[in-house]
């Protein structure tokens, strides 16, 4: 598997998981064409914390996916698209789920159609375990009945199908990759695991602040879910217009998830439900747990790291970025 001298767009590439991913097709000799979200700062989100040897050999392009003229110049520059840019906090797809709707949907329409346009060699669409809702059946393969339990888990649907309809409509080579619950440094707190270590390590916070503590996950470090983008993104063997989850297997429940996260700290702060980071009762999923067979036959793809070291290394970034004050000012930040 190798990606020397490949033409790659990475859209999100100014995200959590699309830096990390940039980062890794830099190391392997692409040549990266990174979108971020255009804003009036000058700044290209997680990609400015790459070291300056990788970032000046980036082709970063400020823009909007929403913008079809813009996202046609922008794939036609590609042979490889890495679909990642999207609306993802659920909290905030309750309050405005057009936006939802515009970005997750329209956005991946305007991919789509560029690739198509452009004779692109392949498209990985990013889609999400929050397409199952709360598990059927586990642990969850791709033929798992898809649940719109939030707006932002119905647009990611409707992303999916999009996708399909694009291969079996106009054969575009898309196929999608549905990674479960990832963690790891650059996460944005309004991911869980991330609220727990930065309220454990930060001294102004005296308590552990969640909401619900019984739905379980499966939790995947990120180097793991990049690898299997790499490896679907490589591989011959994956069908066109199909599903592959990315998971590690292991079920892990909220309530299990503070303590290992408070070994790991050393903290014993004590944890506090709150009601206003509570999902309406309807929407929460309960249980998400992979069954990713169907990804590791095709491209041989497993999760190299486990859970507990992918806590230690994002515990260990998580206390740089403390005690340096790389940090929002207030911890207050609902998942």
């Amino acid at each position: 598997m190798s990606y020397k001298g490949s033409k790659v767009l990475v859209t999100g590439a100014d995200g959590f998981i699309g830096s990390h991913l940039t980062e890794a097709l830099m190391a392997q000799g692409a040549e990266v064409t990174a979108l971020a979200q255009y804003n009036a700062f000058g700044l290209n989100g997680w990609l400015d914390e790459l070291p300056d040897e990788v970032l000046n050999t980036i082709a970063i392009r400020r823009g909007d996916i929403r913008d079809a003229g813009f996202v046609r110049g922008l794939v036609a520059e590609n042979e490889i698209i890495f679909h990642l840019a999207a609306l993802i906090a659920i909290p905030f797809s309750y309050e405005a789920p057009q936006s939802y709707v515009d970005v997750n949907v329209s956005g991946t329409l305007n991919v789509l159609e560029a690739a198509r346009q452009n004779g692109a060699r392949k498209v990985v669409q990013t889609s999400t375990s929050e397409v199952y809702g709360t598990a059927l059946r586990k642990p969850i393969d791709e033929g798992h009945p898809l649940q719109g339990q939030s707006p932002y888990a119905a647009s990611k649907i409707a992303a999916d199908m999009m996708a399909e309809a694009y291969v079996r409509s106009f054969s575009l080579p898309v196929v999608t990759l549905r990674p479960f619950n990832t963690f790891g440094p650059r996460q944005s707190e309004r991911a869980v695991l991330s609220t727990m270590i930065r309220q454990a390590l930060d001294p102004e916070c005296t308590e552990i602040r969640l909401g619900d503590l019984s739905p379980t996950r499966d939790f995947n470090y990120v180097s793991n879910t990049v690898d299997a983008f790499l490896a679907i993104g490589a591989s011959d063997a994956v069908e066109q217009g199909q599903p592959y989850n990315a998971g590690t297997g292991v079920e892990v429940s909220i309530g299990d998830m503070v303590k290992k996260v408070q070994a790991a700290t050393g903290t014993n702060k004590p944890v506090v439900q709150e009601e206003s980071r509570l999902r309406p009762a309807g929407s929460e999923v309960r249980a998400l747990v992979a069954d990713s067979r169907k990804l590791s036959a095709a491209c041989g793809w497993s999760p190299a790291v486990d859970l507990d070291q992918g806590v230690a290394r994002t515990v260990d970034w998580w206390r740089n970025r403390i005690e340096t004050g790389q940090i929002r000012r207030s911890a207050d930040y609902l998942t």
